[in-house]
């Protein structure tokens, strides 16, 4: 089915647009950043134009015509005139959808510039030597690590080269920062907060007014996702690199305890732990009898082997023993516990090997704390829960819908999975949030997203929590009016990098000031690019550009950060690292 004349009227056939294929909310954003950023020429072609962001982007003002087909045929390639556009970007359907769709695009136009979201990675980089002029990009790989180091009380980190770029805030702004990205940072008013903002070059200055300024706003350590509010004439946030990834917080001890228990929990049952713990505790008590009536450490620990292994030699009758009655009560004690410890051996073995234990539903467990809980199983939730699972801190997830793909995906990396439409209080109490560290709820829904973290508060009020909203203006008033609540939204994140790949740019990733996205970008000095010839200061913008590194063509394997020599005009081979906002990016990035 096709609908013509949604948007503006065409008079003459359209050449040299665009094409957004999706009615979600990343082909919504991507959209507007078409429009607003790089002022070019949009045609959407929407799955249904009366449902998800299909309303929405019908509204949507400077869009070029907006198509609606329930999937991308060759039909619909033809009625929004794929021959003659420079770029098409599939962020909807599947990705075996978005793969055909792809190949029938390159087929028709060899030219175009194609860029499809890709949820399996690995199958994205394979798809990509297949086209001549494309990439494949995940929304939720891009957005997912910002979820993930907010509930993890870390800053999110971009890599480039063997550094790791993060955002820090007023104190914990070293001497040795690469540059501002923010200044006037009010929380109660975060219109007033600036991206890139126009300062010197000395770092001294700047950590001094950080502290000056945000001294109310100042954290320990390392800092925050989000912030605290600074005082009243706003915060600093600068750009700080690590020669590895922000580390975690947590003790080594809290590490050995988590790997302890999720050992134990993955190997046994309930039933098998309460059998093995009660017989460890008999011989346990058996060993002191035993040492208390020998006082031979070693002699002790030998004895109890023997008992545990059935190899004790029974006393004879009028033979002599330390301690007497007592410690042949002791060693038949630890003989019998020890004979229980050979079928428990076989039972786990058996349910290990034997019924797959990785694929069973796993509940969480009473000991479960300081762990995170993330609510939703979409594409996001399970790459949040797979993050924070590699940070090594304990993960419980909930999901409504029984029948959601992510929940295979969680249950496979051993996590605990609480299914069904309960009352959400009783999903996270039996999650046990009153013991969790975090909660992030990332469905769909921002009413239902953020329904679980007002409940999560409610029971646990100091608990972190990040929840996935679109709404700027409703994100805005959560972050004023609820202290310890951090907003993402993915397609914000995400959307930023579909457009700069869509116009040929390389984002290395994104980092979140509150609500607003800092983009860290490779670009290389081309005839293409219209980067050579060019210095750093015809490059740089206030507000919108600072490059933070230069690849000189004759070292490319070398990040010169801070290039000393801001006027040596660019030459065909160097390569810049730049900061950027979106329309900064979108500035550099413009098609000729």
């Amino acid at each position: 089915m096709t609908q013509e004349g949604w948007g503006t009227p065409q008079v003459e056939p359209i050449t040299n647009h665009y094409i957004v294929c999706g009615g979600n909310a990343l082909a919504h954003r991507l959209i507007r950043e078409l429009i607003e950023q790089y002022e070019v020429p949009v045609v959407a072609l929407v799955p249904d134009v009366s449902r998800d962001h299909g309303p929405q982007i019908l509204q949507l003002p400077g869009v070029a015509a907006v198509h609606e087909y329930a999937t991308v045929t060759d039909e619909a390639l033809g009625a929004v005139h794929a021959e003659t556009a420079r770029g098409i970007a599939l962020v909807d359907g599947s990705d075996q959808d978005n793969i055909h769709a792809a190949l029938n695009a390159q087929g028709r136009n060899p030219g175009i510039r194609i860029v499809l979201r890709m949820f399996n990675q690995r199958l994205g980089e394979h798809i990509e030597r297949l086209l001549q002029n494309g990439a494949a990009l995940s929304g939720s790989a891009t957005a997912a690590p910002a979820f993930a180091n907010g509930a993890l009380g870390r800053p999110n980190s971009v890599r480039v080269g063997d550094r790791y770029l993060y955002v820090a805030y007023d104190d914990d702004i070293h001497s040795n920062q690469i540059c501002v990205v923010a200044d006037r940072i009010d929380r109660q008013d975060l219109s007033r907060l600036r991206l890139l903002p126009e300062t010197a070059g000395r770092a001294a200055e700047f950590i001094a007014l950080a502290r000056r300024l945000g001294a109310d706003g100042s954290t320990a350590g390392l800092p925050d996702a989000d912030p605290p509010a600074a005082g009243a004439g706003g915060g600093v946030a600068a750009l700080q690199a690590l020669t590895s990834e922000p580390p975690l917080p947590i003790p080594w001890w809290t590490r050995t305890r988590w790997w302890l228990l999720d050992t134990l929990r993955f190997f046994t049952s309930a039933r098998l732990r309460l059998v093995l713990i009660t017989a460890l505790l008999a011989v346990l008590l058996g060993a002191g009898v035993i040492w208390y009536f020998n006082g031979h450490l070693g002699w002790t620990l030998y004895v109890t082997l023997l008992d545990m292994a059935g190899a004790a030699t029974p006393d004879q009758p009028g033979e002599q023993v330390p301690g007497g009655t007592w410690q042949r009560v002791a060693q038949v004690v630890i003989t019998f516990c020890g004979i229980t410890f050979v079928p428990v051996a076989t039972a786990i073995m058996v349910e290990v090997l034997a019924t797959g234990r990785r694929g069973l539903p796993k509940a969480p467990g009473a000991g479960t704390r300081d762990h995170v809980v993330v609510v939703g199983l979409g594409n996001v939730g399970v790459r949040v829960a797979a993050l924070v699972h590699e940070a090594g801190v304990p993960v419980v997830c909930i999901e409504r819908d029984p029948q959601a793909r992510g929940i295979a995906a969680v249950r496979a990396l051993g996590l605990p999975v609480l299914v069904g439409d309960a009352p959400l209080e009783s999903q996270l109490r039996r999650a046990r949030i009153q013991y969790s560290r975090a909660l992030v709820a990332v469905t769909d829904d921002d009413a239902a997203n953020l329904e679980a973290g007002l409940e999560a508060r409610a029971v646990r009020p100091e608990v972190r929590i990040v929840v996935r909203l679109f709404d700027d203006d409703f994100a805005h008033h959560v972050y004023a009016t609820l202290g310890n609540v951090a907003s993402r939204s993915v397609s914000y994140l995400s959307a930023p990098a579909f457009a700069a790949a869509l116009m040929g740019r390389e984002v290395l990733g994104t980092l979140s000031v509150y609500r607003h996205v800092l983009l860290i970008a490779e670009l290389a000095a081309d005839e293409r690019s219209g980067l050579a010839g060019l210095n750093l200061h015809d490059i740089e913008e206030p507000g919108g550009v600072r490059v933070i590194a230069v690849r000189l063509a004759r070292r490319p394997e070398d990040h010169q950060w801070n290039y000393a020599d801001r006027a040596r005009r660019l030459v065909p081979g160097d390569r810049i690292v730049v900061a950027a906002t979106r329309s900064g990016l979108a500035r550099l990035s413009t098609p000729s």
